[in-house]
């Protein structure tokens, strides 16, 4: 099994939850898409190409300054579960660790993590520089992401185009080659029934919403990972600057609807939270889904300080170490485990205990 204290904190720094807004906004990521010019792109590349590639990455993060302590993790000669532990930390993508049923990586596949900065090799695209803060800090993760993509951009030559930008594989990421996005709890929304409306508008305005997992994956306990959907025709600040201005007003709207909540519906939302929290505090049995809806009831309870003592740092840790890698690791079993559920409920009761409300 790979070793993950390898990484500073275990590459989860973000989950402290002492960033700005930490109570709503669990971690803002940036993202940004590179390719080697004179390589055929990803999507086209054979086996010795993408090899050829990570072989030029590697040589070029040795000579770097901001990578030249990196941890390499190679995904095409890790196991299944090594590869889904990675992925439930959001330090790779489902494609490249290749999660679906009986999928191997393509040679070539890679992860380059060095402090808060991480760089997979051979993804959709030859590069994806990626770093993570805790909370709603969007200039911090540029700053961060931008300084590993300008010491790698004296060393490598990025496929460049003077009126496009950067060149990606797919045309939506073209131009800046720069996906941000916030990770941000909205259960006040759900709850007085004004999501639909938040998240039309976010369409609107060029934005969009996916789940925990961002691409393809599903929304579950309140959680909506809010980025902007193209990148070509503006610069890597307006970008951040639009996307921060909309993510201000979403979190406005959620603290003005728990507001409401609390007005008008006092009683309803304390029940709603404590019977949550008895439940994870007690139960025997717990699906993935069934924690995150759970946990989402008992992290509003701590925002609206209902529920005393009980760290966010502790619900956040929830969110990754109930997934099923983290507990088959633990147990030493498989993520498929039919055993699974009785896991979860035991290890999240142990985590209740320690915070004892």
């Amino acid at each position: 099994m790979i070793d993950l204290s390898l990484l500073p904190d275990g590459g989860i720094a973000w989950l402290d939850a002492s960033g700005p807004k930490g109570n709503i906004v669990l971690s803002t990521r940036l993202r940004l898409a590179r390719n080697l010019q004179g390589y055929v792109f990803s999507q086209r590349a054979r086996d010795t190409d993408r090899t050829a590639v990570l072989e030029r990455v590697s040589e070029a993060s040795a000579a770097s300054d901001r990578l030249a302590a990196a941890v390499t993790f190679r995904l095409d000669q890790l196991e299944r579960l090594d590869r889904q532990l990675l992925h439930e930390r959001h330090l790779v993508s489902k494609e490249l660790a290749s999660l679906e049923r009986d999928a191997r990586p393509r040679p070539g596949a890679a992860l380059l993590v060095q402090g808060g900065v991480g760089v997979m090799v051979n993804e959709e695209d030859h590069l994806r520089l990626h770093g993570m803060r805790s909370g709603f800090a969007l200039e911090e993760a540029y700053a961060e992401v931008e300084m590993v993509d300008a010491d790698l951009g004296r060393l490598l030559p990025f496929a460049f185009h003077p009126e496009f930008g950067y060149l990606t594989s797919c045309p939506t990421n073209a131009g800046t080659g720069l996906r941000a996005s916030v990770l941000i709890h909205l259960p006040g929304l759900v709850l007085t029934k004004e999501i639909g409306k938040v998240l039309q508008g976010l369409a609107q305005v060029g934005l969009t919403f996916r789940g925990l997992y961002g691409e393809g994956s599903e929304v579950v306990g309140n959680f909506f990972q809010l980025s902007n959907q193209t990148t070509l025709g503006k610069s890597e600040e307006e970008l951040i600057d639009h996307l921060g201005k909309i993510v201000r007003q979403v979190i406005e709207y959620e603290e003005q609807a728990r507001d409401v909540l609390l007005r008008t519906a006092p009683d309803e939302v304390a029940d709603k939270t404590w019977r949550a929290y008895g439940l994870l505090k007690h139960a025997r049995k717990l699906t993935f889904e069934e924690a995150m809806n759970l946990l989402s009831g008992v992290r509003l309870g701590v925002g609206l300080k209902m529920i005393p003592r009980l760290s966010v740092y502790t619900l956040n840790k929830l969110l990754i170490f109930t997934q099923p890698a983290h507990l088959a690791a633990l147990e030493g079993c498989q993520p498929g485990d039919p055993e699974l559920p009785v896991v979860r409920a035991a290890y999240v009761r142990r985590a209740l205990e320690t915070e004892a409300v």
